[in-house]
């Protein structure tokens, strides 16, 4: 009973911290409504997201609090990454000639799988929340079966959100067959990679 009560609590704060508008959950929508190798991007967000719990509940996170350097490395890096993609969003959203074949959003499997490699992992937030928060948070369990449980909520909460986000976007296939939706979709991603962009900059102490 304490091992389900430990793996539910792992799930509900794992899928609170997962489901937010940010840039590797709009790039997952995008892959979903393009129907673009959307089984390599969830898988990798999920293996990713895997990891990066695992880690946290070994201990890294208290390992990262003591390295100050290295997470302002990630946040600049993170920053330029986000930059850039927004800049490549709003591009495309400017040019309707791009938008009106599907085949013209298209991406190979090795660019999707770099972009949201760098979605996830130059990402300082990702290892504030997951790493950090969810990582401290398993400290209560003084059982290694207990915080292996609440470990593997958290991930179980992780891979069903890849997997509805994914695969749910085709629902909103009809929506986007018109590129007015498309552009609206890029501009939308575009302000947001920016808006996180600038918040890294802003607490990045430059």
């Amino acid at each position: 009973m304490e091992l389900l009560a430990a793996g539910a609590r792992g799930f509900a704060l794992g899928l609170g911290l997962i489901v937010a508008i940010g840039a590797q959950n709009a790039f997952v929508l995008e892959r979903g409504l393009a129907r673009n190798h959307v089984l390599a991007v969830v898988l990798v967000c999920t293996l990713a997201d895997a990891a990066l719990i695992a880690a946290g509940v070994a201990g890294l996170g208290t390992l990262i609090t003591g390295a100050p350097e290295i997470v302002r490395l990630v946040t600049l890096g993170g920053a330029a990454f986000l930059a850039v993609y927004s800049v490549l969003a709003l591009r495309r959203a400017f040019h309707p000639d791009a938008m009106a074949v599907r085949g013209a959003r298209l991406m190979s499997r090795r660019a999707a799988i770099g972009v949201v490699l760098g979605l996830t992992f130059l990402n300082p937030h990702v290892y504030l929340d997951t790493v950090m928060l969810l990582g401290s948070l398993s400290a209560r369990y003084g059982e290694a079966s207990e915080r292996t449980a609440y470990a593997g909520g958290a991930m179980i909460a992780s891979a069903v959100w890849f997997v509805a986000l994914g695969y749910g976007a085709r629902l909103l296939a009809p929506v986007f067959v018109r590129p007015a939706a498309w552009r609206i979709l890029d501009v939308s991603i575009a302000a947001v990679m920016a808006l996180l962009s600038i918040t890294l900059l802003m607490s990045a102490d430059l």
